[in-house]
């Protein structure tokens, strides 16, 4: 089975988050007179769940306390990801910098990949996702892409991390640079320690915990 490690998001040029070592994009055609989906960016750690696997950025994840939920989701649902498919999301298991304390779910699918290595359109992904029970992002723009709205979108940063735009249409692995970008708050980054070398704190759910939410 390949393994696939998710690419590093390049930062929209007004994000004020982006440090020295960070990607940022300095040509924004890819997403000019396309669609795009405006979802907000949350705060926990980079998954991707295959059919049988699962791994966080890092195609070698050792293991860590706050993997343990999204493992038992994807015992739960791993038989059902076609072969060669992939799930991509955030794992919120753990508090990093934003404490959450009202959750649809510890697992939140942003991107699903064929074997083909494309990414599905976000309304075909959508559909994937609702019918394994898996929670999104929450949108909060859907439309043609418009520099200026995008812009003033308003974000509470004490309890936002930013938000990532992507064409709403499928694209291949290989259009990644051209067709997702982020705006991540400034300062995003305010714990001195690393989060994994913390204990782990739970996030809140919005409902008592079962194994899918």
């Amino acid at each position: 089975m390949m393994k696939v490690k998710y690419p590093r998001t390049p930062h929209l040029p007004w994000s004020p988050g982006a440090t020295y070592d960070d990607i940022r994009q300095g040509n924004l055609s890819g997403l000019a007179n396309r669609q795009v989906v405006v979802t907000e960016k949350m705060d926990g750690e980079n998954t991707t769940i295959y059919r049988d696997f699962i791994h966080a950025r890092s195609l070698d994840s050792r293991f860590h306390p706050s993997r343990a939920w999204v493992k038992g989701l994807q015992a739960e649902i791993g038989y059902r990801i076609p072969q060669g498919w992939r799930i991509c999301g955030e794992n919120l298991y753990a508090r990093h910098s934003i404490s959450y304390d009202a959750l649809a779910s510890y697992f939140m699918a942003f991107s699903l990949w064929n074997e083909h290595n494309e990414c599905l359109s976000w309304q075909d992904s959508k559909a994937f996702f609702a019918e394994l029970g898996l929670i999104t992002p929450k949108e909060l723009y859907l439309g043609p892409w418009c520099e200026t709205t995008i812009k003033n979108l308003v974000l509470d940063t004490q309890h936002q991390e930013g938000y990532v735009v992507r064409v709403a249409d499928a694209f291949h692995f290989s259009q990644f640079n051209q067709s997702v970008a982020k705006w991540v708050r400034p300062n995003h980054v305010i714990s001195e320690k690393h989060w994994m070398h913390e204990s782990v704190v739970p996030n809140g759910l919005s409902h008592k915990p079962g194994r899918l939410k």
